[in-house]
């Protein structure tokens, strides 16, 4: 995706969580994030935001200590302040990405052509993931990514986070795990054992462990683990996903692909 795509992206996404929110109790449970309420959802996604346009905004070329990540991101607000404060932050974000020169320097950590296009990848899919939380606690599904979207998002986190070597889904294996979405070109194949979980794109004659196939944007909250197995096979929004094998490699997922 370009550059643009991602920001528009980022905008989109931003309104929504914002509009979820706004009407819906502020105490509310999120049910994909059991331990948070959505004044919880909603404070994390706006430090986040503030967080993250002081890179590009400032040029910094190292990550913020405690101190200096609490200076950019500033006083908590009250619930009471607390949508202003977020719709504040994020609309600050945009711009920051929007008006930012293309051969940008400053701190990313994740692989980019660039780190303009970094931040605007990794922004708009921080905000479209916790944008199906606030809907959950809303309530409402909310509208379904496109699939170009979701497809990146899957990519960023196989690619990206999952290749970095913090994963902690790990077997004695190894065990193979074949995604392929059935609404765009995007297929992963992954390879689970004692080392660092094995990503690819490139397609293999032999059979995996457990196959994945559904459209992208199921996979893509499948594999945020923003939908249950349950909820992915039978109340999709764009279609059912189908897995074939060991579905055990799926608990393997949702217990150890958690991004923090």
């Amino acid at each position: 995706m370009e550059i643009s795509e991602h920001i528009d992206a980022l905008r989109r996404e931003g309104v929504l969580l914002a509009d979820a929110a706004a009407r819906t109790d502020l105490a509310a449970p999120v049910p994909t994030c059991p331990d948070w309420r959505l004044s919880d959802l909603v404070r994390h996604v706006g430090q986040v935001h503030r967080w993250a346009a002081a890179y590009p905004s400032q040029g910094l070329d190292a990550v913020l200590d405690e101190a200096g990540a609490q200076a950019v991101i500033g006083p908590d607000p009250s619930d009471a302040a607390l949508l202003d404060w977020f719709r504040e932050g994020h609309a600050a974000l945009v711009t920051t990405l929007s008006e930012a020169p293309a051969d940008l320097e400053c701190w990313s950590f994740l692989p980019a052509p660039s780190p303009l296009a970094f931040w605007a990848r990794r922004q708009a899919h921080e905000t479209a993931v916790h944008r199906f939380d606030a809907d959950a606690a809303a309530g409402s599904p909310g509208p379904a990514v496109d699939p170009a979207f979701a497809l990146d998002g899957i990519d960023e986190l196989l690619r990206g986070f999952m290749a970095r070597g913090r994963a902690k889904v790990h077997c004695d294996g190894p065990r193979t795990v074949r995604i392929r979405a059935t609404d765009g070109p995007g297929s992963w194949r992954l390879t689970v054992s004692r080392e660092p979980l094995a990503v690819t794109t490139e397609e293999s004659p032999e059979p995996a462990d457990l196959t994945i196939t559904g459209p992208a944007h199921e996979l893509y909250l499948l594999l945020w683990n923003r939908l249950t197995v349950e909820q992915a096979e039978r109340q999709a929004q764009t279609g059912p996903v189908e897995l074939s094998g060991d579905r055990g490699l799926l608990d393997l997922w949702r217990d150890g692909a958690a991004i923090r």
